[in-house]
């Protein structure tokens, strides 16, 4: 997801440029610190982190990013709906680590998941207007 929001970043065009590139270098940075933390946490607990690109291509669930995307507001409905798509899938990540009676992964989910409503809050602002 991070490419996906750098993509959008390094070429959105139009009116809202710089605060969509601003906004989008934001986002960016937030999956990037959720990314960490979903990693260490696997480590913590006996796992292996696999975080080439090519494994996380491989085992996405967030579609490629459309490369005709130029104008600010192809840039955010691309990344509204995949950024919809993580968020869910955090929150479903919340319930698996709950089954499992892992609260401290709990936590650590819904701290990325509060931070992904923020973004998506600041992005579904820009199809509201």
């Amino acid at each position: 997801m991070k490419t996906q929001v750098k993509h959008a970043h390094w070429n959105v065009k139009g009116q809202q440029f710089y605060q969509l590139h601003l906004l989008f270098d934001e986002i960016a940075g937030h999956v990037d610190d959720a990314a960490d933390l979903i990693a260490e946490r696997a480590v913590q607990l006996g796992g292996v982190a696999h975080g080439t690109s090519r494994m996380a291509v491989k085992n996405s669930s967030i579609p490629e990013y459309d490369l005709d995307a130029v104008n600010g507001m192809d840039h955010v409905h691309a990344l509204s709906d995949r950024l919809t798509k993580l968020t869910d899938a955090n929150r479903d990540a919340i319930d698996e680590a709950d089954k499992l009676g892992d609260t401290a992964t709990a936590d650590i989910f819904t701290q990325i998941v509060r931070a992904n409503d923020k973004d998506l809050w600041f992005i579904e602002a820009h199809i509201q207007a």
